[in-house]
């Protein structure tokens, strides 16, 4: 095996995923190659650097059903007939917990708090201001901003603020927000970028004062990781504003939204 043949293999190796006689073959050649043992330790060092630093999102159901559904049926192989009697009350228990799955999931995100919304804003803020191209869509005027949407989610964002001198629209963005897709409008005040998602409301933890229990909700304010977020709920949809601006500014913002103070 020569130095190619082996660093094509670094990461499969690295995964336990190859064969014992070709991970055999990759390891003796590793071996008896200095550089192949560097680029072999700095393959590592930066797999596990990324597993370290990047951040890790749970799936959510949806997706994981969808994976489930698109995986191939395998082969039933023959049992005996004591191994299908014997594994009747485990099948039933499964079925049920299947059937429960869906509830609790709803239920309990209807119960949660608001931490988790706090946080999945601020790393949906994050992510859009590091890509490399952050809006899809870069227009200052609303009318031009907005149309592009259509097609795009399964709902029409609704933002009656289409800025101004102080608060200016930069563009729009198609995101995620937990387990749905969010319109991302980018604003700025002076220096600093300001994140708008919206997104449908329907199942998420909204907090129990205001935003879940009107049309009108009054915005809750938080903070984390030197970020302010204000979140609220109008009708079928749910507002999320993110920024390291100062919270009295971003409630200015909030309140051009639409968002009752």
């Amino acid at each position: 095996m020569n130095c190619q043949d082996a660093r094509r293999h670094f990461v499969d190796l690295g995964r336990d995923l190859l064969e014992p006689g070709t991970a055999a073959e990759v390891r003796a050649h590793i071996d008896g190659c200095v550089a192949c043992a560097r680029e072999m330790v700095a393959d590592r060092a930066l797999s596990d650097l990324l597993e370290e630093r990047l951040p890790q999102y749970a799936a959510p159901i949806g997706l994981k059903r969808r994976l489930a559904a698109s995986w191939p049926p395998r082969a039933a192989s023959p049992r005996p007939r004591w191994w299908h009697r014997s594994l009747l009350p485990a099948a039933a228990a499964a079925l049920i917990l299947l059937a429960a799955v869906p509830m609790a999931y709803r239920y309990g995100a209807s119960s949660g708090n608001v931490a988790d919304m706090t946080a999945e804003a601020v790393n949906d803020h994050l992510r859009l201001l590091s890509s490399t191209r952050p809006l899809d869509v870069e227009n200052s005027g609303m009318h031009q901003v907005k149309p592009w949407f259509e097609g795009r989610l399964d709902f029409a964002p609704v933002v009656p603020f289409a800025g101004d001198a102080d608060f200016p629209l930069q563009g729009g963005a198609v995101g995620y927000f937990l387990d749905r897709k969010a319109a991302a409008f980018v604003y700025h005040r002076r220096l600093h970028a300001i994140s708008l998602l919206v997104f449908r409301a329907e199942g998420l933890p909204w907090p129990s004062r205001g935003a879940a229990g009107s049309d009108r909700g009054e915005p809750v304010a938080a903070a984390t990781r030197g970020f302010n977020v204000l979140l609220w709920r109008r009708g079928d949809l749910g507002y999320a504003l993110v920024s390291d601006l100062d919270a009295a500014e971003l409630r200015q913002l909030a309140t051009k939204l639409g968002g009752s103070l």
